[in-house]
């Protein structure tokens, strides 16, 4: 931070000499003139992102339901022929918000569970505010509990860091290098790295989400792989 011009150092005596005004000024501080330009450059790209959110959400409401289900039956076929997903003994999924035309994964869950894997869902703790994942033995005991979408019961078990194999990541957005946009609470962003690794991160969204690229800031955490209704890019190989 610069220091304010107008207060000059003085010991209470006359000055032996006088000095040039700009000598006695404090010298501008290149750190802090670092930190503003990152915060500054930061800032710009929250806005960024917050504007696509904005345009994504609208372009995903006004697909038609039939199309949003055709688009995520064929995205299932890819993810669940995926061989991290193919070989998970646990995977954690999301329920989807049918009303926003969200990914729909239900038919995953039963494929998952017919293989004999556990799956989790996401659930907030609403004394912390953190996200986890809880085991659920059965999708109908999932419920609205005031997060604006469907959770596991409070008494299900919980995760612990290297149960799950893959984590399946919900997108408003996302692009090849597997950096993603949500809903804007970073949820994910908080949880992933207390999962994966081991677990493998795993963005979904429907094609039409796929943008080049996404502008990034510090909390952003990328997914390893992106699967589309169209396409499975691994990101490794595009960053």
């Amino acid at each position: 931070m610069v220091k304010d011009a107008s207060h000059e150092a003085s010991d209470g005596g006359t000055p032996a000499a006088a000095e040039p005004t700009a000598s006695r000024q404090a010298a501008p501080d290149p750190s802090a003139s670092s930190m503003a330009t990152v915060a500054g450059g930061d800032l710009l790209r929250r806005r960024v992102k917050a504007e696509i959110r904005k345009r994504m959400r609208g372009l995903r409401q006004t697909t038609p339901e039939a199309a949003c289900a055709e688009r995520s039956r064929l995205l299932v076929e890819r993810l669940a022929a995926h061989p991290r997903v193919a070989a998970a003994r646990a995977a954690a999924l999301f329920w989807p918000i049918v009303e926003r035309h969200e990914v729909d994964l239900r038919a995953l869950d039963a494929i998952l569970r017919a293989r004999g894997a556990s799956v989790f869902y996401p659930a907030i703790d609403p004394d912390s505010g953190m996200m986890t994942f809880r085991a659920v033995a059965d999708p109908a005991v999932l419920a609205e509990a005031g997060y604006g979408f469907a959770e596991p019961p409070r008494d299900a078990a919980e995760a612990r860091p290297g149960e799950i194999d893959v984590v399946i990541v919900p997108a408003l957005a996302v692009d090849a290098r597997g950096h993603r946009i949500g809903y804007g609470a970073g949820y994910y962003d908080r949880t992933l790295p207390r999962f994966a690794p081991p677990a493998e991160a795993i963005a979904v969204a429907f094609d039409f989400q796929l943008v080049s690229e996404l502008p990034v800031v510090e909390s952003d955490v990328a997914v390893r792989w992106v699967v589309t209704d169209r396409r499975v890019i691994d990101a490794r190989e595009e960053g």
